[in-house]
């Protein structure tokens, strides 16, 4: 089980699958990305569209057509791609999910989960789209088995 909603594990693999046919200079069709990334196609359509919609991801019609990244998306940050799809819950949400949890009424797991709620975000903020796309092209990271 991921830290992230299975959507957003989705929404992550399309964008780094789109990142890295970008930089190979391909445009990916929605078939193509579900069949990399291992995801029902018409769910995936939906994220994309979201991801679209927010400008993280780019699309364009026609034989030549299909998803790919500009230059500023490659910059964004992860977190815009989780706060596209699961809102900023992660990094301000209790991790029993409680409404009550504060630093004035914590849940039993609140100090502990606080620091590991921090460091994700941290991680998600300060790394980018791009910047795992050299270690994909490389075959150092991968998407799938």
């Amino acid at each position: 089980m991921g830290v992230f909603s299975k959507t957003c594990e989705y929404a992550l693999r399309a964008v780094f699958y789109i990142a890295q046919s970008t930089h190979e200079g391909r445009r990916v069709s929605i078939v193509e990305i579900a069949e990399n990334i291992k995801s029902p196609q018409a769910f995936l359509g939906k994220i994309l569209q979201q991801l679209s919609r927010v400008g993280i991801i780019q699309s364009a019609k026609g034989p030549n057509g299909g998803f790919f990244m500009d230059a500023v998306s490659l910059k964004r940050p992860l977190s815009d791609v989780v706060e596209a799809i699961d809102g900023n819950k992660i990094f301000e949400g209790c991790g029993l999910g409680l409404e009550f949890c504060s630093e004035k009424q914590p849940c039993p797991l609140h100090h502990e989960f606080k620091k590991i709620r921090n460091e994700l975000t941290r991680m998600l903020r300060e790394t980018n789209i791009g910047q795992f796309n050299q270690e994909l092209l490389l075959g150092t990271l991968s998407l799938h088995k």
